[in-house]
C-alpha cells in the first residue's frame, strides 16, 4: 500500500487531512497526518509519529508530505522513518499544500514514482497565483 503522511507545526497537517476527506471520499486510512502542538516536545512529536506510522509494513510506499523544509516535524518524521527502515520506500517534500497532498492522495496509485514526483511539484508550483481584482473604470463612479 502507498501512504500519503502529512506532518507539520499546529494543526496544519490534521486540517489539510480533513479537507481530502472531503475531497477525495470520506475518511482515508492511506492519509495519514500528525502536528506539533504548541508546547510540545521533540520527543512526544517523534512518538506520535511512530504511533502514527506502526502500520506501515516494510513493502509499503509513503509519500511524506511537510509544512516547512527543515522544520521539525518534517526532521523528525523522516528519523521514525528512517528507524523503521522505510526511508528507500519514502519520497519527501516540504513546502506542501491542498494541491499537492490532493494530487499525492489520488494520483499515487495510479502511477509510477517519477511521475507522481513530477506531478506533486507541478501541483504546488500551479496551485500558487495571486487572485487580481480588476477595477471598475473611473467613469462609473461618476454614474453614482
Amino acid at each position: 500500500m502507498k501512504y500519503v503522511v502529512l506532518v507539520s507545526h499546529g494543526t496544519f497537517a490534521p486540517g489539510l487531512k480533513s479537507v481530502l476527506a472531503m475531497l477525495a471520499g470520506g475518511e482515508r486510512e492511506d492519509v495519514i497526518s500528525v502536528g506539533l502542538e504548541d508546547g510540545m516536545g521533540a520527543d512526544e512529536f517523534a512518538g506520535k509519529v511512530a504511533d502514527a506510522i506502526s502500520c506501515i509494513k516494510e513493502d509499503d510506499e509513503i509519500i511524506l508530505l511537510g509544512d516547512i523544509i527543515g522544520g521539525s516535524p518534517l526532521t523528525n518524521a523522516i528519523e521514525q522513518i528512517s528507524n523503521k527502515g522505510l526511508i528507500g520506500n519514502t519520497i519527501i517534500f516540504g513546502g506542501m499544500n491542498l494541491a499537492m497532498a490532493l494530487t499525492a492522495t489520488l494520483m499515487k496509485d495510479g502511477v509510477d514514482t517519477d511521475m507522481l514526483r513530477e506531478s506533486l511539484m507541478n501541483e504546488a508550483k500551479d496551485a500558487i497565483k495571486e487572485f487580481v481584482l480588476e477595477s471598475q473604470d473611473d467613469d462609473d463612479d461618476d454614474d453614482i
